[in-house]
C-alpha cells in the first residue's frame, strides 16, 4: 500500500493534568512484563522464553480501559487518519496499553498488526477485525529520560534485511501530552532507554480488512 504520510504528530495536545492522571492511574497499578501478540497471559514463560522474549520487547505494561481515555485520544486518531490521507475504517479501540521503559529497555523492530484478524473467542466487539491504526501518547518529559527513541522504517518489508532510510520521531521535539499515530502496519521500534524512564501509553484502533 503507497502511503503519502507514513505518521502523523501532533504537539501537546493533551494536558499535563490529563497526562498526570494518566500516569497516576497506571502506576498504581501492577505492571507485567510485555508480551508479543500470541503469547499467553496464563502460560507463563520459562527463563529460556523469556529472555528470548525480552530480545524482542522489554518493558512494562498494563492494560487500561476507561472512556475518557478513549474520549481524549479519538478525535486526534479520526483528524490523522483524514489529514494523512489514509481514510482507513475503524470502529474501535482496544484497551490503551500504558507503558513503562525503565533503563535498558526497548522494543526491537515489529508491525502492531498481522494479516490473521481477531477470532471470535476475542469478543464481539473484536471478531473478524484487525489493527490498522496506532495512537501513541507521550507521558514523560524529554528532560526525563534518554534514549527510547521512536524510529520509522518505511522502505523495507522486513527492515533486518534492508538499510532504507530511518525517520525518527526525537525526544526533543515529543514533548509530554504529544501524540503520533500511524499506521498499525508500518515497521517501527523503540530504542533502548539509557537514562531514566520513558512513560508512554500506545492503543490499537481496529475495523475489518482492508477490501
Amino acid at each position: 500500500m503507497h502511503l503519502l504520510n507514513y505518521y502523523w504528530y501532533f504537539t501537546k495536545v493533551i494536558p499535563v493534568g490529563l497526562c498526570n492522571r494518566i500516569l497516576k492511574l497506571g502506576k498504581s497499578k501492577k505492571l507485567e512484563q510485555a508480551l508479543t501478540r500470541g503469547a499467553k497471559k496464563d502460560q507463563p514463560l520459562d527463563k529460556q522464553e523469556m529472555e528470548t522474549l525480552k530480545v524482542k520487547r522489554n518493558s512494562k505494561v498494563i492494560g487500561l480501559d476507561e472512556p475518557w481515555i478513549y474520549k481524549a485520544i479519538q478525535p486526534f486518531v479520526h483528524t490523522a487518519n483524514q489529514n494523512a490521507g489514509w481514510n482507513f475504517e475503524w470502529d474501535w479501540s482496544e484497551p490503551a496499553q500504558f507503558t513503562q521503559y525503565k533503563k535498558g529497555m526497548h522494543y526491537n523492530w515489529h508491525r502492531d498488526s498481522t494479516a490473521e484478524p481477531y477470532p471470535s473467542e476475542a469478543g464481539s466487539s473484536f471478531t473478524g477485525k484487525i489493527r490498522k491504526l496506532t495512537s501513541v501518547l507521550v507521558l514523560s518529559n524529554p528532560s526525563e529520560y534518554k534514549g527510547g527513541e521512536l524510529e520509522f522504517q518505511f522502505q523495507a518489508e522486513d527492515p533486518q534485511f534492508n538499510k532504507g532510510r530511518k525517520i525518527k520521531v526525537a525526544n526533543e521535539v515529543a514533548p509530554k501530552g504529544s501524540i503520533i499515530v500511524f499506521p498499525s502496519f508500518v515497521w517501527h521500534r523503540v530504542k533502548p532507554v539509557t537514562k531514566g524512564v520513558r512513560y508512554s501509553m500506545p492503543t490499537w484502533h481496529i475495523g475489518y480488512p482492508f477490501k
